[in-house]
């Protein structure tokens, strides 16, 4: 599902009055009727696309995610796709507080980065990693990963945020990540790791073994990488069960 599909970051249009314009074969902006809504709903409508339009030829995902209810940033994504920076952090516990971030691995358009504390693991680095991202991609990042490194480093990650945990509870998918990816068939090369086996390899690593640290940091990239095949399958399964299941004969 793209943008230009959606009517819901229009003032007065809600997901009701969304579904209907689909019903009624407006899928995209291009089909739009103001006539179809009332006058001063359908001006509005009319108003938000031409400058929609704008905001799309420039790329500015902060103009679209301040203006899409939270429960819908999903739909950004496949506008948006090869600017996603999926991102995930281990740590040596559960405070921002108290506890310190070990690893952190960065996906973008296909390539992985993971940085480590002691070795390359700086607030700059943390910032050139978000730098050409248009949009930010976690699993539970928001309640976890995000203060985490806010705190820790002293940085602000601003950028539009799809947290996949709330996007996975749309289509179903509960639990943690490795439920989730077993659940839609997402193998790994490695056996599950837990948070806490993660905090004991660091510890491992402090105490001189270099292996423990490989196995982290391999364990950290994967579930990295793993949210950019999240991403595209849940978003798919929102597409059919919001749009595709309402929408008329226009494509």
């Amino acid at each position: 599902m793209r943008i230009e599909n959606s009517f819901i970051p229009v003032d007065g249009v809600g997901e009701a009055t969304e579904r209907r314009l689909w019903r009624d074969g407006v899928t995209r902006w291009e089909a739009f009727d103001p006539d179809l809504l009332g006058p001063t709903t359908g001006e509005r409508v009319e108003e938000f696309i031409a400058t929609a339009w704008e905001r799309l030829d420039d790329g500015d995902a902060d103009f679209f995610a301040e203006r899409f209810p939270q429960g819908s940033h999903w739909r950004l994504y496949e506008n948006f796709r090869s600017d996603v920076c999926y991102f995930d952090i281990e740590t040596t516990g559960l405070s921002p507080e108290r506890d310190r971030v070990t690893t952190v691995s960065f996906h973008q358009d296909g390539e992985t980065t993971t940085l480590v504390r002691g070795e390359n693991l700086t607030a700059d680095a943390v910032e050139r990693q978000f730098a050409d991202a248009s949009l930010v991609a976690t699993f539970n990042g928001k309640r976890f990963d995000v203060p985490f490194l806010e705190t820790s480093f002293d940085v602000s990650v601003d950028t539009p945020h799809v947290d996949l945990m709330y996007p996975c509870r749309q289509v179903g998918l509960t639990g943690g990540l490795k439920a989730i990816e077993q659940a839609v068939g997402l193998e790994r090369d490695r056996p599950d790791i837990s948070g806490e086996d993660a905090v004991r390899l660091w510890r491992e690593y402090e105490a001189g073994n270099d292996g423990a640290l490989d196995t982290l940091v391999s364990y950290n990239r994967e579930d990295a990488a793993n949210l950019a095949t999240l991403m595209e399958t849940v978003t798919e399964r929102l597409h059919a069960d919001v749009f595709e299941a309402e929408r008329g004969d226009d494509p």
